[in-house]
C-alpha cells in the first residue's frame, strides 16, 4: 500500500487536506452561512468547553474564565459570569464584554458580574494578538503545582512536544490581577507563543480556536502532571530523566503542536459530551437542538 507524503500542511483550514498522522482527508472546522450562525455556534462551543473544563476538576471557587473573540464585533469577547460555576454555563449565560469593560447588555446573560482579573488579562491578550480567537486560564491543580517552580516543561514525552519552544514563563507573581499592568507583564511573557506558565499561579493557553484552546490546556495540564511524577521518581532513584532532543522534538511538535492538531485532538471531548447531555448544534438551523442521548 502506498502512503501519502508526511508533509505538515501550511494552510490546514483550506479546503480538504491530509497530514502525517493521518492517511486520509481530516474533517475541517464548520463554515457558516453568516457571522450571526457563527456567532451562536461559538457561545454554544464555549459553554460546552466551560462544562467539560467542570468535569475534567478546572474549577477552583471562582477562579478561572474563557473567552472567545465575537466574530461580528470583534473589539468584544465572551466570557464566563462572574460565580457561577464552569459546570453549568449555557450560552445564554455568556457576557459580551468590550476592551473597556463595557458588558453590552443587550447581548449578556442575566448576570453581568465580569471577574476584573479575567477582562485584565483576557483584554490585553486579544488586543495584542490578533490571532488569539480563544484563551483560558484556571487554576488548575497539576498547572499550578507546576508553576511553583518557575520554569519552563522539559520536553520529556511526545505529548510535551506540543509545546517545545512554543510556551513562556511569568517568572514573578505580582498577586490577584487586577491592573491593566499586570495583564500586560503576563500578554509580554506568552509573547508569541500559544501557553504561559504563571508562577505561583496557574496556567494559561491562547490559539485561533476554543477546540485548539481546550485540546492543549488540558495537554498542558497532564504534562506538568507527568514531570511532576516523573521528577519524583527520578530523584528517589537517582537518575536523570531523559529529554527529547531538539531535532526530533521540533519535528513532533509540528505534528501534535499546529493549531489543526489541536482542534483535531479536542473533537472527541466534545463528541463525549454531546453524547452525554444530547445536545448539539444544528448547521441548518443555525440553533442548539435536543438529540437522543447515547448510551457510553
Amino acid at each position: 500500500m502506498s502512503l501519502p507524503p508526511t508533509e505538515i500542511p501550511v494552510a490546514p483550514y483550506e479546503g480538504s487536506m491530509t497530514h502525517a498522522s493521518a492517511i486520509g482527508n481530516l474533517p475541517l472546522p464548520p463554515k457558516f452561512a453568516s457571522k450571526q450562525m457563527e456567532r451562536e455556534y461559538l457561545k454554544f462551543r464555549l459553554a460546552q468547553a466551560f462544562r467539560i473544563f467542570g468535569k475534567l476538576g478546572y474549577d477552583e471557587g471562582i477562579a478561572g474564565h474563557i473567552t472567545v473573540r465575537d466574530p461580528i464585533r470583534t473589539d468584544c469577547f465572551w466570557v464566563n459570569p462572574f460565580g457561577k460555576h464552569f459546570s453549568l454555563i449555557q450560552p445564554e449565560d455568556l457576557l459580551l464584554v468590550d476592551h473597556h469593560a463595557n458588558v453590552q447588555i443587550a447581548e449578556s446573560g442575566p448576570n453581568t458580574l465580569v471577574n476584573r482579573a479575567a477582562f485584565m488579562i483576557h483584554s490585553t491578550i486579544h488586543t495584542k494578538r490578533p490571532d488569539v480567537n480563544c484563551a483560558a486560564h484556571s487554576h488548575s491543580l497539576y498547572g499550578r503545582a507546576f508553576s511553583a517552580l518557575g520554569k519552563e516543561l522539559d520536553i520529556i514525552s511526545q505529548d510535551s512536544c506540543a509545546f517545545y519552544q512554543d510556551h513562556g514563563v511569568y517568572d514573578q507573581y505580582g498577586g490577584v490581577v487586577l491592573s491593566e499592568e499586570e495583564g500586560e507583564r503576563i500578554s509580554v511573557a506568552l509573547g508569541n507563543k500559544k501557553a504561559v506558565i504563571l508562577q505561583n499561579h496557574g496556567l494559561l493557553v491562547a490559539t485561533n480556536s476554543i477546540e485548539a484552546t481546550l485540546h492543549f490546556y488540558v495537554s498542558l495540564e497532564k504534562s506538568c502532571q507527568a514531570q511532576l511524577a516523573v521528577d519524583a521518581a527520578a530523584a528517589g532513584t537517582g537518575r536523570q530523566t531523559r529529554k527529547i532532543p531538539p531535532k526530533e522534538a521540533a519535528l513532533t511538535h509540528g505534528v501534535v503542536g499546529t493549531m489543526y492538531a489541536g482542534y483535531f485532538n479536542a473533537l472527541p471531548r466534545f463528541q463525549v459530551l454531546e453524547a452525554e447531555e444530547g445536545v448539539s448544534f444544528d448547521f441548518g438551523r443555525g440553533v442548539p437542538v435536543q438529540r437522543p442521548k447515547a448510551k457510553l
